[in-house]
């Protein structure tokens, strides 16, 4: 029995047998004459339990017996529960159940919760944890495992539990322990309850819950209890974009025309900007097309007069710097004459975020759904609220920041990057102006284009061997479209890494109200895209760690490493982080006496002692370096980080002749030994050419050693 949204216990019941799932023997009393129908003998033990629409936790109400099975007893204990209601509150029955035995872990907890949710993220997820009454206490030192069913196989959830502590204790793996079940058990009920999703999905549920589940003398999970709830079905479908990843990519990466719309006279407006940006590439100059009615030309470029002349003249992108209404006047527009544009990318905000008063956003989500209900021609739409994008192919680059704040291009590489936040984006193009771009690109709000639509896109490019991605939120359904073709990028040997924002409820709040996003559950999304093999970094200073790393050395996974400083900090500091997944490379005896005879040749012999960390003194100049690192390079190391704290006469930051000559034999070595070599820099604002030297060779070069680590110890970690 159902009703209002709620399923009780005895509807919970009805639905685990259909899924061959062990219940114990039940029956409902719904009134004395349903008493003689009750599965149970006299004074056999039972379990009497109150069900009331509603009420999740029965216990708390005191609507939870004990007692030995006699009708009468039971029908009054019945009727004296019905009595204690509150003004409001509805009689569902009182559920009789056999009371049985089952095994438990002396000093151990050994009940389950096993939920069953439908997110909207992913479809349905399984939760098993720790059960019981003292479930969330349990949850703080071992969090529960999540497996969403799209992404996990009951055989992948078993290897996961056995790895649990609560896998420990059922399978008696503890110290002493005793077997509660076996693996055969497990897997069997583990696939009854994937089963169990796909009768609750027909049923119109979205949420079931089982606490406790205990393991029965046979060893076979049964659920004491169950409750959950209907879904809303009323929710009217949202039509995606049919747009083709490789005509996205091509609309973007390398446009054959690009229209705008917005292009104030006036200067320092981002319409304006984004159009002297545009004027800066190599895009011919035919293929720039702006809209401005009553204007014949800009900058030598003929203007067309208005959104209907792209009916005959389309463009595969269309930027719109046009206020909120106006541009929702323009996409309308387009849909109307059936055409003009692949892509239309929208600058301004005040569409579906915290500006818009109006509905503007409303009204073009509906739109483009009516019209992709219809099978009619519908523009793809990114944004809006976009910053603009990068691209290597004729240098184009279409960010409304100025050239003389941002000197911004993608010079060509293996990395591209995706970005909801345009500040984001463009901040670490500030900081790190060497990285080797292909693709670069704000995707603002996800009103139509999501994320996974853009991961799909660059997925059809083979030159970005590396995607870096910053998200807020992720749109309903998306995170599991992402995470999807998240898997087939990494099994084809692409590195995919991201930084999530919006984690906490204040970080949600924010998000919400800039971008409009929704954060969802972070403990989810960690573990779908863990799934997937995408390296979630837990800070922004790892996720630019990463980037640096990445960027400059796409392939493979780090392992061991070789530390070379001239500071004893950093070799202790190494010597703390560099523990599983990664560890600390060794020198053999032959490469131990080929340092100590360059040690003794740069002076430095009886100062240093010749084993990994090696701490080479401020005494070492760049020579020392390069000679101790071409012998670890030999070596077992895949990587090597030099930690080059510049506040040392030794090092030379000031002649720029001598840090390129030093920064490009690094990097010879880096090529010649198939190494990873990084460098990390110590020092304020007045080593910055030093550090631009380094970087302008190619190398990845870090403000401390510490962040130079923490990146490689997350590029391993990914599955």
């Amino acid at each position: 029995m159902a009703s209002k949204g709620f399923l009780n216990e005895a509807w919970a019941y009805r639905l685990l047998r259909k899924a061959g799932l062990r219940v114990p023997s039940h029956g409902l009393v719904l009134d004395k004459v349903g008493m003689e129908a009750m599965p149970c003998h006299a004074n056999e033990p039972v379990v009497l339990k109150g069900l009331v629409e509603g009420l999740w936790h029965k216990s708390d109400r005191g609507l939870v017996k004990f007692m030995d099975y006699d009708a009468q007893t039971v029908w009054e204990a019945s009727e004296a529960m019905r009595a204690t209601l509150r003004p409001g509150e509805v009689w569902i029955g009182a559920l009789v159940s056999d009371r049985i035995s089952f095994k438990t872990a002396p000093g151990l907890p050994s009940e389950a919760l096993v939920s069953l949710k439908l997110s909207p993220d992913v479809g349905w997820v399984v939760v098993m944890g720790f059960g019981g009454v003292h479930t969330e206490s349990w949850a703080e030192n071992f969090p529960p495992m999540l497996w969403p069913l799209s992404l996990t196989t009951p055989e992948g959830a078993l290897m996961e539990f056995k790895d649990h502590r609560l896998g420990d204790i059922w399978l008696g793996r503890m110290r002493q322990g005793d077997p509660l079940t076996d693996e055969e058990n497990i897997l069997a009920y583990l696939r009854r309850v994937w089963h169990l999703a796909h009768l609750l999905e027909k049923e119109g549920a979205d949420l079931l819950e089982l606490n406790p589940v205990v393991l029965d003398p046979e060893g076979i999970p049964v659920a004491l209890d169950g409750v959950g709830s209907l879904g809303d079905r009323r929710r009217q479908p949202s039509y995606a974009s049919t747009l083709d990843p490789g005509e996205l990519l091509d609309a973007f990466a390398r446009p054959r025309s690009l229209g705008i719309a917005g292009v104030s006279s006036k200067e320092g407006s981002p319409g304006r900007i984004i159009f002297e940006n545009l004027l800066r590439s190599s895009m011919p100059r035919e293929a720039l097309k702006p809209i401005k009615p009553g204007t014949p030309e800009l900058s030598g470029i003929p203007c067309l007069q208005g959104i209907s002349s792209l009916a005959q003249d389309p463009v595969d992108l269309l930027i719109l710097c046009l206020p909120a209404p106006h541009s929702l006047s323009a996409i309308e527009e387009l849909c109307a004459q059936g055409g003009g544009a692949k892509v239309v990318y929208l600058v301004p905000g005040g569409l579906g975020d915290g500006a818009d008063q109006e509905g503007l956003g409303s009204r073009l989500r509906a739109l483009l759904d009516q019209r992709r209900r219809e099978g009619l021609w519908t523009p793809a739409v990114a944004g809006p609220n976009g910053l603009g994008f990068l691209s290597h192919e004729h240098g184009l680059n279409t960010l409304f920041i100025p050239r003389e704040k941002l000197e911004a291009e993608a010079v060509g590489g293996t990395t591209s990057l995706i970005s909801q936040s345009g500040a984001f984006l463009v901040t670490r193009l500030s900081c790190t102006p060497s990285l080797p771009l292909r693709f670069a690109c704000s995707i603002g709000n996800q009103l139509d284009l999501r994320l996974s639509d853009y991961l799909r896109a660059l997925g059809e490019d083979p030159g970005s061997r590396v995607i870096g991605v910053y998200a807020e939120g992720f749109a309903e359904r998306d995170l599991l479209r992402f995470a999807q073709e998240a898997h087939r990028l990494v099994k084809q040997g692409r590195r995919i890494f991201l930084y999530k924002g919006g984690r906490s409820p204040e970080g949600q709040a924010a998000a919400s109200s800039h971008t409009g996003a929704l954060a969802g559950d972070w403990d989810l999304q960690r573990a779908v895209l863990h799934r997937a093999g995408v390296v979630v970094t837990p800070t922004m200073e790892v996720f630019n760690s990463t980037l640096s790393w990445l960027s400059a050395f796409p392939e493979g996974r780090p392992g061991r490493v070789a530390v070379i400083s001239n500071a004893g900090y950093e070799s202790v500091a190494a010597g703390d982080l560099l523990q599983a997944p990664l560890s600390g490379a060794l020198l053999s005896d032959q490469e131990a006496q080929e340092v100590s005879s360059i040690l003794g040749t740069r002076g430095l012999g009886g100062l240093v002692s010749p084993r990994l960390p090696l701490d080479l003194t401020p005494m070492a100049e760049e020579g020392a370096f390069l000679d101790c690192a071409r012998v670890v390079a030999r070596g077992q190391a895949d990587t090597l980080v030099l930690g080059l704290v510049p506040l040392t006469r030794r090092l030379e930051t000031a002649d720029p002749a001598a840090m390129a000559s030093f920064a490009q034999a690094l990097a010879a070595l880096a090529r010649e030994s198939g190494k990873r070599l990084g460098c990390a820099v110590e020092g304020g604002e007045a080593f910055e050419p030093f550090r631009l030297a380094l970087e302008s060779a190619g190398l990845p070069v870090f403000y401390s050693m510490e962040r130079a680590l923490l990146g490689l110890r997350f590029i391993a970690e990914a599955d």
